[in-house]
């Protein structure tokens, strides 16, 4: 590695450090300064509606035991030509940003968030309906949002070659557009800054693996794969969802389907 490559990666590798948290001036940060707490949902544009999520417990029914959850983790790329099924999705979507309990003071989910703050929005693209118990269609193809403090899911559209553009988002990684769903994870780092200021992305990340992690286990636990992908086209993904790509914008995403 030459001299200046290296000297780029030492700058790059301080975003890894802690060492911003003892630069940062927390008496400055907007909720020291009493500026209310940004909310922990996007709140519904006008036309749109929540499309309840149905009863996943005594429908789905997650096996093995946590070690070999673990031991059985890896990332697929091929999946079954098959449908997930309404209460599998329901299921997933609780594993990876589902609440467990809600206070007007705080949500708690069942993944950690530095300070709760929780910076996470859930988009999904479904290439497949999602079917209901009795084979009826549940969720259409679309592009949706995830709202969990409803456990709902809110239906932005279906644009055409839904397929396509998801691939292309994925930099034209053709295995993303044969998953049934893609997890699309989207950032709103105020819900952070608001608390930590500068000190804020580090977490943002570490938080975004929490949530990943998650959905790797639930999805072995009912025959499923998923594979975390972390190179993908920025401007398609965040226009694919309608993002504005500053306030807002895709950091992760994740195609998942059945293998067994």
């Amino acid at each position: 590695m030459n001299r200046l490559t290296l000297m780029k990666m030492r700058k790059l590798r301080d975003f890894l450090r802690d060492d911003v948290r003892r630069r940062t001036d927390f008496t400055q940060t907007d909720q020291t300064l009493g500026v209310e707490m940004p909310p922990v949902q996007k709140p519904l544009a006008q036309g749109e509606r929540l499309l309840p999520l149905p009863e996943w417990r005594g429908f789905v029914h997650p096996r093995g035991a946590l070690d070999e959850l673990i031991g059985n983790r890896r990332s697929v790329r091929k999946y079954l030509d098959e449908p997930l099924t309404a209460a599998e999705l329901s299921f997933l979507l609780w594993a990876t940003q589902g609440v467990r309990q809600q206070t007007p003071a705080r949500v708690l989910r069942n993944v950690p968030s530095a300070g709760n703050r929780h910076s996470t929005e859930t988009y999904l693209a479904l290439t497949r309906a999602a079917v209901a118990a009795e084979g009826t269609v549940a969720f259409s193809p679309g592009l949706y949002r995830y709202a969990p403090l409803e456990h709902a899911l809110v239906c932005l559209g279906c644009p055409d070659k839904l397929a396509e553009r998801v691939t292309h988002a994925a930099l034209e990684q053709p295995f993303a557009g044969t998953a049934p769903v893609v997890f699309f994870w989207a950032c709103l780092p105020y819900r952070t800054e608001w608390r930590y200021a500068e000190a804020s992305h580090k977490v943002i990340a570490i938080d975004q693996g929490h949530i990943c992690q998650n959905l790797y286990l639930a999805a072995g636990a009912i025959g499923c794969g998923t594979c975390a992908i972390a190179a993908y086209h920025q401007q398609a993904a965040d226009a694919l969802f309608g993002l504005d790509g500053q306030d807002e914008f895709i950091v992760y995403l994740a195609p998942l389907g059945r293998t067994r």
